[in-house]
């Protein structure tokens, strides 16, 4: 199979050339060439890596980190993946890109230092954009076309903390929910979220883009501090693994006993804590905690002004704390917690 030259005219499908033959058996790695040319480097591309096993006639499965460049279980995750298995492993194609957001990625930041883009609110893209918005427009218009099902690992990267969380939209149809609500199960992650659906949705992610391509979607929230945690890295790991064997993919894989999810949802304005003032945040309540209706959340405190009162941030519902914010200093705005809550 010939490949297209890595210099393409406007009208092309995309800018993006790929060292990847994605119709090709075996293990292929290499790179994504997004061309971008600066001071230090006229003719240079981005070097955004991507690995492919294929084998045989089975489902095809994009596993997806780096989406933000501070959440760092995905990419270990998949570091791991591609060390350990090979195509005759699988059954069908499996597409990593362990540094969606490549220049995030490298720089250990939520989004590109290139042109500020976060990624996750850049699709559908624009081929012919931001490097951010160019990868977007790949991702949604190449790579999610090939694909029957996207797994997307996130984390709550340096602002923020979770348990490990299996996250899924809401289906279209009752059928197809009941199916994306055992996908979830299988994951077998301490707590699952059913996110807003519809309207309530936001088009610009990943999520949003692989529904658009009649992609199967699901998500992981799993750890964050800006670090990595063993135990959360252990469980994303066993949770990705469950998940391609259910699919399909990885059949010579034998799951453990489920150790059971709570499924939950977050789908309203009132299962976020938002600071309302700057200053120094004391939590008064631990992740994972059951919380009530205004229940006080935490107090930011004016060190610069300590004469002056804290202000106290509440809770709006009751819920169990799933998120909470890492770095001490807030400004009006910053997310606090969020809350997840029984489906009913």
């Amino acid at each position: 199979m010939s490949r297209p030259s890595p210099f393409f005219l406007r009208d092309c499908m995309s800018f993006i050339f790929s060292e990847i033959d994605y119709e090709k058996d075996g293990k292929q790695t290499g790179f994504l060439r997004l061309p971008h040319s600066v001071h230090r480097s006229a003719y240079g591309w981005m070097p955004i890596p991507i690995v492919m096993l294929k084998n045989g006639e089975g489902p095809t499965v994009l596993l997806m980190s780096g989406n933000h460049g501070d959440e760092y279980e995905g990419q270990v995750t998949i570091c791991k993946l591609t060390q350990e298995l090979e195509a005759s492993d699988i059954l069908g194609r499996l597409i990593m890109l362990p540094m969606a957001n490549y220049p995030a990625a490298l720089a250990g930041m939520r989004t590109s230092p290139v042109d500020e883009g976060n990624l996750n609110r850049a699709f559908p893209g624009a081929k012919d954009g931001t490097p951010t918005q160019i990868m977007a427009d790949y991702i949604e218009n190449t790579l999610l076309p090939m694909c029957d099902y996207l797994l997307d690992m996130h984390a709550g990267g340096s602002s923020l903390v979770y348990p490990t969380t299996a996250l899924r939209p809401k289906a279209e149809t009752p059928e197809e929910d009941i199916f994306m609500a055992k996908l979830q199960e299988v994951f077998d992650a301490p707590y699952g979220i059913l996110m807003a659906a519809g309207a309530g949705a936001d088009p610009r992610t990943s999520s949003a883009a692989a529904q658009r391509k009649g992609v199967r979607a699901m998500g992981t929230e799993a750890g964050g501090a800006g670090t990595v945690s063993p135990k959360i890295l252990a469980e994303v790991d066993r949770g990705v693994r469950r998940y391609l064997n259910f699919v399909g993919l990885l059949p010579g894989y034998k799951p453990d006993a489920p150790r059971g999810i709570r499924l939950m949802e977050m789908t309203t304005d009132e299962h976020f804590v938002y600071a309302r003032d700057e200053g120094l945040f004391e939590p008064y309540v631990e992740i994972c905690t059951e919380v009530k209706k205004d229940q006080p959340a935490g107090a930011i405190h004016h060190p610069e002004t300590p004469w002056v009162a804290p202000t106290i941030a509440h809770f709006k519902r009751d819920g169990l704390a799933v998120c909470q914010r890492m770095p001490g200093r807030v400004q009006r705005g910053d997310c606090l917690f969020h809350l997840i809550t029984d489906i009913e």
